[in-house]
């Protein structure tokens, strides 16, 4: 029997939680949370409710709930250095440590790793800590995507021409950044599509889990503000529709050789989830970005398939024994659907902004699994934040299928709430087939035209 330590309060930390009791090892779990999740807190043993920024806290409660091991969910703790906090009193976590964590924390320094070990996947990018030479750069490249060099919440990422248009709009966006940020960051904007892949890490082995597509889009057709992310789907085949063999053979190398780098970069070895969100170009993968932890809608397309059991998974990443692990996922498509409250991306003016606060009720589901997020189980019922409130996941043999069931499970949660009804649909996802059919049709076409 193990106590395992749980930290984070979300969606993807309550199918962590689920996952962990599947285990035939029969752990206990702990939480430490900072907000109450109903649907962790059924699975908990003890939670303690407090600030992910209190590492003393964290540690008096380890130590009171005799933790044998931890797994950390969220990046801000990470980004607090809880995992160095926990090895001071020999508990092992599955997370790195805050100066690999960096990997998510500063785009910056994923980009010059790349380009020192000459990693395959970036793309034309420069870093600047202060608006000199920034209009020059501008003017190299075509149309360009602008990132902060930090944790923004997966909200912080401006496109060119669908964020802003301008010269003068790029140019104050980084302005801004800076005001807020050591660093900014400016890539080219890639054309293709995009997909999400989770690797398991021990530093030397890395294992990739079925890809993923998430769609960050607040509304219908990709429409509106990025979110932290409205819903994901995976196939069945564990590809997606519009990928060829190779392209996870592609980011699963990359990543594998991220964390080559990582090691020979610190001495120290990534045992944790290295989570790289990749984007299928007509010159072949490239890598948009990495998270230090599993995705969020994604870790709720994967881990409901996971057959190897979960704590030999996590106590192989602590020990660096994952290349004697066969990890195995079921062969079954999945689709989640955030439910999120109707002012959730509007404005503050917005007549429905006010829903962030509202109170929700949860009918019988019977087919789809539920997922609490942000949300606050009180003495009279269940509260929304301003963040995403339920994740809604089917799982078939097929994504029509699973999309079916995550729609009607949608429709037994009351409330002034949302959710992006297109997600898994056959529209959406021919589109993105169509669009990559494009793109290499216009590459034939120009290699031909030579």
């Amino acid at each position: 029997m193990s106590n395992v330590l749980l930290i984070g309060n979300g969606a993807r930390e309550h199918v962590i939680a689920e996952t962990i009791l599947r285990s035939r090892h029969n752990p206990v779990i702990f939480s430490y949370m900072k907000s109450n999740n109903p649907g962790i807190a059924a699975l908990s043993e003890k939670i303690l409710i407090g600030d992910y920024n209190d590492l003393k806290g964290i540690k008096k409660f380890s130590r009171d709930c005799n933790i044998d091991f931890a797994v950390i969910g969220p990046e801000d703790p990470l980004n607090n250095g809880v995992v160095d906090s926990l090895r001071e009193m020999d508990i092992p976590c599955v997370g790195p440590t805050k100066s690999l964590s960096r990997l998510e924390t500063s785009k910056s320094f994923t980009r010059e790793l790349l380009q020192k070990y000459n990693i395959p996947g970036n793309p034309a990018f420069k870093i600047f800590s202060s608006m000199e030479g920034i209009d020059d750069f501008l003017g190299e490249l075509g149309e360009i995507v602008i990132k902060p060099d930090g944790l923004t919440g997966g909200k912080g990422v401006r496109v060119q021409g669908d964020h802003f248009h301008t010269k003068d709009e790029a140019l104050q966006y980084c302005r801004e950044i800076l005001e807020e940020h050591p660093y900014v960051v400016i890539d080219e904007k890639l054309e293709g599509e995009e997909f999400s892949l989770q690797c398991l890490c021990d530093g030397k082995t890395v294992i990739a889990t079925p890809p993923v597509q998430d769609h960050k889009r607040r509304f219908i057709d990709d429409k509106g503000p990025n979110t932290g992310g409205m819903g994901s789907y995976s196939c069945e085949d564990h590809s997606l529709p519009f990928m060829n063999l190779g392209d996870a053979a592609e980011g699963l190398k990359i990543t594998q050789k991220v964390a080559e780098a990582i090691h020979k970069e610190t001495g120290e070895y990534y045992r944790g989830v290295m989570y790289g969100g990749f984007i299928i170009t007509k010159d072949g993968v490239r890598l948009l970005e990495y998270n230090a932890r599993f995705g969020d809608p994604e870790a709720m397309n994967i881990l409901p398939l996971l057959k190897t059991d979960f704590i030999d998974i996590c106590n192989a990443i602590i020990e660096g024994t994952l290349d004697n692990l066969n990890i195995e996922f079921e062969k079954k498509a999945t689709v989640c659907k955030y439910v999120v409250p109707k002012g959730y991306g509007l404005p503050e003016d917005h007549p429905d902004a006010k829903s962030t606060s509202d109170k929700i009720e949860v009918d019988n589901v019977k087919d789809a699994k539920l997922y609490y997020s942000s949300v606050d189980n009180r003495e009279d019922g269940l509260y929304m934040t301003t963040s995403r409130a339920i994740g809604v996941v089917g799982i078939a043999g097929d994504v029509e299928k699973a999309e079916r069931m995550a729609e009607l499970a949608v429709s037994s949660i009351k409330g002034p709430v949302d959710h992006r009804p297109d997600i898994g649909t056959k529209p959406l996802i021919e589109k993105r087939i169509d669009h990559m059919k494009e793109i290499k049709e216009a590459e034939r076409v120009n290699k031909n035209a030579k």
